[in-house]
């Protein structure tokens, strides 16, 4: 929860070169242990995307080096993400058609493009655009991200290519692939996810200073030397199997090319703008998504700018995309861990990225030692984090429509893709509404009554309180000093879904750290579809008040 700073935390540290000097040592520490937990993720996530394996890397340098004195969240990590491979991955294989080299030039003119378009949406101050859609298909979209991350990399890390190439098919294919895995790449991959999801566990106190892929990577490079991965040879082990270079992270012949350049020739075409779109739609939400919840995380309960942040990342995304890169978001695990390890100001992203920089310079053959199993299982941990049943679990607790919203978002973007995905959520969504009462223009639009009463400002919410038009109510609560005491009545609201509750509970924690208060009343005549304290609420006699 927002609040105030903590007291044990101290001042809030300075900002820019002042900040630099004061905090060098934490800030240093914090940007390395962060690079030894990105290294691995931006390898894997390039190649799970279809890039070459230094793509990831190029965003990382440009995200921590670049982006830094731009961002307006200050305590996240810029770099890839997991939740953008499947975007990533779908356009190089629809855009190249079967040339994945040619894919992947045509895959970074969408990048530029996207980039362009989240500078757009930042000056057009849509840093909060992740408050529009509702939080069940948000979460229902990256557990389908999640499933397909897993489903794809499973294969990858049993040293198994699939003959399936859509999610469902990868799915059921597992078991095949069980029964016929490379047994010594099937022991790295296994031994490498078994340590990602025991070493909290294990060792909990030193897990916070030693990340959980640096683990990996200890184990795997050793056992990656042991089985002669960089020579091709057969052994005989249950069947004739062979290994080889092909399981390592293959490394450029020099710095200079790990750098690539866009082809363009495509980029007004319907399959490139439907890309474009999807980068900067869920890259986008993603991204603001990540830096909130940061911003809980922070000693100091800094408050990110949104929308600066959004023109930094797309800036950074143009960039990255540019010189060959995949594209950023403010990354929520990196982010987490450079909060925990005691990062203080901005400089410790800088430094992650200044790491990653010196290692791709200096010590490229370190890289080349790294088995692709183990990255492929680092993936397939960060996938099921994702599609943890926990988040079904979660949806099902604050009412049967947000676990139906979720579940059908999953189902459809696993069927066809995320855009169709989100949207059947938020169509869902939509007709509950409707079936509630809420006439169909009231979704997406609510009178707000503005009045004083003493010493508070009252806000009454007239027709309903949901996903769609929340924004509106958002932008009348933003006119009030966050310093006064506001009252949000929802007596007259025929329905107040789950998501504007949880907007305002969020509100109410900010205005609460600016000495302010805001309170939600008139929910008394409202029944509730649950026993969660965020359940959406009804109106018992379901008549809408006039407008």
């Amino acid at each position: 929860m927002q609040g105030a700073p903590s007291e044990s935390a101290g001042p809030t540290p300075s900002d820019g070169l002042r900040g630099l000097r004061e905090n060098y040592g934490v800030d240093v520490i914090s940007g390395f242990l962060v690079f030894l937990i990105a290294l691995p993720l931006c390898l894997g996530i390039s190649m799970a995307s279809g890039y070459p394996p230094f793509s990831g890397v190029v965003t990382a340098i440009v995200g921590g080096v670049v982006v830094t004195f731009m961002s307006g969240a200050p305590m996240t990590i810029k770099g890839p993400a997991a939740g953008l491979i499947v975007i990533a991955v779908g356009a190089v294989e629809d855009l190249g058609r079967g040339d994945a080299a040619h894919g992947y030039k045509l895959a970074l003119a969408v990048g530029v493009m996207a980039g362009v378009t989240q500078i757009g949406f930042g000056l057009l101050r849509a840093g909060r655009l992740g408050d529009f859609f509702p939080q069940s298909a948000i979460h229902g979209m990256l557990a389908a991200i999640g499933i397909i991350i897993a489903a794809k990399q499973t294969h990858v890390a049993l040293g198994v290519k699939p003959m399936a190439h859509g999610p469902v098919g990868l799915i059921t294919e597992i078991p095949s692939s069980l029964a016929r895995a490379n047994p010594e790449i099937a022991v790295i991959g296994v031994l490498s996810f078994v340590i990602l999801a025991s070493w909290p566990r294990v060792a909990p106190r030193l897990s916070r200073r030693v990340p959980g892929p640096l683990v990996v990577l200890l184990a795997s490079i050793p056992l990656g030397v042991f089985f002669d991965l960089n020579h091709a040879h057969a052994y005989a082990f249950a069947g004739l199997h062979t290994v080889g270079p092909d399981y390592l992270v293959a490394v450029p012949a020099s710095v200079t090319s790990i750098f690539a350049f866009p082809d363009f020739s495509q980029a007004l075409s319907a399959t490139s703008l439907q890309y474009v779109i999807m980068f900067a739609l869920v890259g986008s939400i993603e991204s603001s998504l990540s830096a909130k919840a940061v911003d809980t995380m922070d000693p100091w309960r800094r408050k990110s700018n949104l929308d600066r942040d959004l023109v930094a990342v797309g800036i950074g995304n143009t960039i990255a995309s540019l010189l060959g890169g995949l594209p950023m978001i403010s990354e929520i695990v990196r982010s987490s861990a450079n909060v925990q390890n005691g990062a203080r100001t901005r400089w410790a992203n800088f430094f992650h990225g200044a790491f990653l920089l010196a290692c791709v310079a200096l010590i490229p053959a370190f890289v080349h030692r790294i088995p692709l199993a183990a990255l492929a299982a680092m993936l397939v941990y960060t996938g099921l984090r994702l599609a943890s049943p926990r988040e079904l679990t979660h949806a099902w607790k604050i009412g049967k429509d947000q676990a139906a919203i979720f579940v059908v978002t999953v189902v459809v973007t696993l069927a066809t893709d995320l855009l169709l995905g989100v949207a059947a959520g938020v169509a869902l969504k939509a007709l509950i509404h409707v079936l509630r009462g809420v006439p169909a223009l009231g979704l997406f639009r609510a009178k707000v009554v503005i009045e004083k009463d003493g010493g508070r400002t009252i806000a009454r919410v007239r027709g309903a309180a949901t996903f769609a038009n929340y924004l509106g109510l958002r932008a009348r609560l933003a006119t009030i000093p966050m310093t006064e005491n506001v009252v949000v009545d929802l007596s007259e609201a025929v329905v107040v879904d789950h998501t504007v509750q949880s907007h305002l509970a969020s509100l109410a924690d900010d205005r609460a750290a600016l000495g302010g208060r805001l309170e939600v009343h008139g929910l008394h005549g409202h029944a509730p579809t649950s026993t969660h304290p965020l359940a959406a609420r009804v109106r018992r006699d379901r008549r809408v008040a006039p407008a």
